[in-house]
């Protein structure tokens, strides 16, 4: 049984004990309870995709660890002026583990 879940604007395919990387939920703490937004469910043989059946199932989810992503390098550069300009970025995630996934009511 999986689910594709919303978070932070992306989409994850997940199931039952996987950890996944989501943009940072800033207001949750280490061992806090999440509930992300599903926009499918697979179990078996049964696809859910309908938006209403979907609208009150939430997949149940732990924060396991704050922690920032590869550091992306930005050059900026043009020619015969002398501008450069260097400029770094590393962007925060949020590991969850995913606890639960609900079946669809039939």
């Amino acid at each position: 049984m999986y689910a594709i879940v919303r978070s932070g604007g992306r989409q994850h395919k997940v199931a039952v004990g996987d950890i996944v990387e989501v943009d940072k939920i800033s207001t949750g703490k280490v061992g806090d309870a999440v509930e992300l937004s599903t926009l499918l469910v697979v179990d078996g043989e049964n696809v859910t995709s309908d938006p209403w059946v979907l609208a009150g199932i939430k997949v149940s989810a732990e924060i396991v660890d704050h922690h920032k992503g590869a550091k992306i390098d930005i050059l900026k550069y043009k020619n015969k002026t002398g501008y450069r300009k260097r400029i770094g970025h590393r962007q925060q995630y949020t590991a969850v583990k995913i606890t639960g996934i609900p079946t669809a009511a039939k």
